[in-house]
């Protein structure tokens, strides 16, 4: 026991001649002088999207999951068919003044409150993705963060060019965009959790609908 101890203490002695006060120290130091050799890291491969028709995938997708979607020319006949699927709907708002004649300009600063009566809300959307049908949608098209969800039906406007294959590919367009709000959203609101029933509008809009010019 004894030599044991006069041991401990000339190691120790030797530790602190070394600048090394206690074991945490000495154990840090022992890591630090016994490092592995630099190793690059793997490059992992792009993924590889297993479709060759974005366009066509969204729009099957987007069907499957109880969207709508349209293939359309221009902005007049956007506003014709949502007039024609929304022809009972008496509050109809947008942020885009494309869409004035058919829809309420409302204020971004009005209280959330206020748009619970909205039956139809119409915006754009800057990105799109095939694989799970959803479009992007930030506080630059959306002030009003609640209307996406408090809405009856959602109606959203892409171009056909905006459409990537994965999300993947969204996030790299994504990865250096400034903003305060921003969410996916694909399909209308749905739930299947209780009895395995699957009801629409769960949570939010009931109908989701999307544009998709063909430019």
């Amino acid at each position: 026991m004894e030599a044991a101890k006069e041991d401990t203490q000339e190691q120790y002695a030797a530790l602190k001649a070394e600048g090394i006060k206690s074991s945490r120290d000495a154990m840090l130091k022992a890591i630090k002088q016994n490092q592995p050799a630099f190793i690059e890291a793997p490059s992992v491969p792009a993924f590889v999207p297993y479709f060759d028709d974005a366009l066509q995938k969204y729009m099957d997708v987007l069907k499957a999951i109880g969207g709508r979607v349209y293939l359309v020319n221009n902005y007049e006949e956007i506003i014709q068919q949502i007039e024609a699927d929304f022809a009972g709907a008496k509050k109809v708002v947008s942020f885009e003044k494309t869409f004035a004649a058919i829809a309420e300009m409302p204020d971004a600063t009005n209280d959330p409150h206020g748009f619970a009566d909205v039956d139809v809300c119409i915006t754009t959307s800057p990105l799109a993705v095939a694989e799970n049908g959803a479009v992007w949608i930030s506080n630059k098209e959306m002030p009003v963060r609640v209307l996406p969800f408090i809405a009856q039906s959602l109606v959203a406007v892409i171009h056909k060019n905006s459409i990537v294959p994965t999300m993947h590919d969204a996030y790299d367009i994504i990865a250096n965009e400034e903003y305060a709000f921003a969410i996916f959203i694909a399909g209308p609101s749905k739930t299947a959790d209780i009895e395995q029933s699957l009801v629409l509008g769960a949570h939010g809009p009931k109908i989701m609908t999307v544009f998709i010019i063909n430019e």
